[in-house]
């Protein structure tokens, strides 16, 4: 695996390993699995100076995808690598995809290997400011960014139940997610909906059974009315400023990623750190009669962090305030 002195531009083959001199300018294969079936797997790494943001949980990401998808992935060189990579990038983003090595079965198939199959691995390194102007003290003392209160909107778009291997994955195949953020930018751009859109930063999707998963780009948190110290929106209105408490006032609950949904790295951050506190998250299916009940929402992923919620818009127009 070739390690850089330098960030490059666009795209870099880290694996199978190339000469220097023809790295930067290696090309992705049309016969490449990633392209042609959706075989593999991506993550998006935030860096800040120069370290890479939750690299254990990118790490347990890259170790558990490469089970699931019996990929072979040496994981610690692999994070070796990224993190040389961040030092060179010192602010912005790392987006590594991988993808299963070409195959000599025609079609879909692949050879069983003991060791998993041999991969394509690629980086793309993005020079970008990472918002940490506002931050979270997380339980564990532990600091994520927090961003300004925005609203959200349910959207009539839906993902797919996925089966036991793959649910929960951040797998190459997003169709679904990418037609429902397609829905989310054509309510921004309507002329009639200019003052919600003003506001509008997240799209809540549901999944084929009717459950209420995620965002288009992150998962979701929430508090319910009848749940234990949130006592309604009289608490939750006294700390909304104080963003100490805003993880520690109230239970919260996020869905299960057991047939949709992808279990995020910033979800899982979280769960962590409420752990040993008085109200660890729980999981707990988000259904149409809940919407009305909801005292706070927020969404959340590993660039952004934590992106607390005003409003949410129903299918039915109604709006539910926080």
């Amino acid at each position: 695996m070739i390690d850089m002195t330098s960030v490059p531009n666009g795209w870099v083959c880290l694996y199978p390993q190339v000469s220097s001199a023809t790295s930067q300018t290696v090309t992705m294969s049309l016969d490449n699995r990633g392209l042609a079936y959706a075989d593999g797997f991506f993550t998006t790494m935030g860096v800040i100076d120069g370290l890479i943001l939750w690299s254990d949980y990118h790490y347990r990401r890259l170790v558990s995808h490469a089970e699931a998808l019996q990929l072979n992935i040496n994981s610690e060189e692999l994070l070796a690598v990224l993190q040389l990579y961040a030092q060179q990038l010192e602010q912005g983003m790392l987006k590594l995809v991988v993808t299963r090595a070409a195959q000599n079965v025609r079609g879909y198939g692949y050879i069983p290997n003991a060791n998993g199959s041999d991969c394509e691995i690629w980086l793309k390194a993005t020079a970008m400011r990472v918002s940490t102007a506002l931050q979270l003290s997380l339980p564990d003392g532990n600091l994520v960014p927090i961003q300004p209160y925005a609203s959200a909107i349910c959207l009539s778009s839906q993902i797919a139940c996925l089966p036991p291997p793959l649910a929960g994955l951040k797998s190459l195949n997003r169709l679904d997610n990418v037609l429902a953020s397609g829905e989310l930018q054509r309510i921004k751009a309507e002329p009639l909906a200019s003052n919600l859109a003003s506001t509008l930063s997240e799209g809540l999707l549901r999944d084929m059974s009717g459950q209420w998963v995620e965002g288009t780009m992150s998962n979701v948190f929430y508090q319910l009315a009848e749940a234990p110290l949130s006592e309604s929106k009289t608490t939750s209105s006294t700390h909304k400023d104080d963003e100490n408490y805003y993880l520690t006032t109230g239970q919260w609950y996020t869905p299960s990623m057991a047939q949709s949904g992808v279990a995020g790295v910033m979800r899982q951050v979280i769960i962590d750190a409420l752990s040993t506190t008085q109200y660890p998250v729980r999981i707990r299916s988000l259904q149409d009669e809940d919407l009305p009940k909801l005292t706070q929402l927020f969404f959340c992923n590993a660039l952004r962090g934590i992106m607390p919620m005003s409003s949410l818009t129903l299918l039915s127009g109604d709006v539910v305030d926080f």
